[in-house]
């Protein structure tokens, strides 16, 4: 990505990423953080219902259908729509490191318009590890896996304990995501933004 910032730039010691011994095999659909995630919750009328599956390595692939609920410019998809579609994707890498991570840092070039009902193919990696940040990357394209891109996006996730979210959270929807008996489900509802 051109025009990024220091703080997304790995410092020199940093790890290469390490994919988790119990992470999702390659292919495997990642699911939902929890069914009122605006990116990936099938409960949000509106929301993106971004599906991800586990790539190779530390890497996702996912899809999403523009629909007319997400343009700003007529006929357009809204430009935060798309960030937000980035940083799902990107948040979704955590997945395969096992950890709980918020972003701290995400950086978006817009390369070209994507009118509504394009499908949006991103792909998205972990380009390095220091301590409790983990870098990565991620691309938006149009008309297919190998397409344009249409956007892109360098980010910065930092890794936080659940109290992060015990914290800060509403405290009958933390109950309700800790108490759910699919341990899978109950660790993806911790895998969201600040």
């Amino acid at each position: 990505m051109s025009g990024t910032s220091a703080a997304l730039q790995p410092p020199a010691d940093a790890a290469k990423p390490v994919r988790h011994p119990e992470a999702p095999a390659p292919g495997e659909l990642l699911g939902a953080h929890y069914g009122q995630c605006f990116g990936c919750g099938g409960e949000q009328p509106h929301g993106l219902h971004l599906a991800a599956r586990a790539g190779e390595g530390v890497s996702i692939t996912a899809e999403f259908t523009v629909r007319p609920a997400h343009q700003g410019a007529p006929g357009l998809a809204h430009g935060g729509v798309l960030a937000t579609a980035l940083d799902e994707a990107l948040g979704s890498l955590n997945w395969l490191l096992r950890t709980i991570a918020v972003t701290g840092r995400l950086e978006t070039d817009f390369v070209r318009p994507v009118p509504v009902g394009t499908v949006l193919h991103l792909q998205a990696e972990v380009t390095a590890v220091a301590g409790r940040k983990i870098y990565c990357t991620a691309t938006g394209r149009v008309g297919g896996p190998d397409g344009p891109v249409a956007v892109r996006a360098d980010a910065l996730f930092i890794e936080v304990k659940v109290d992060h979210f015990v914290d800060h959270g509403r405290q009958e929807e933390i109950q309700a995501a800790m108490s759910d008996p699919d341990t899978v489900r109950r660790a993806r509802a911790f895998e969201v933004n600040p």
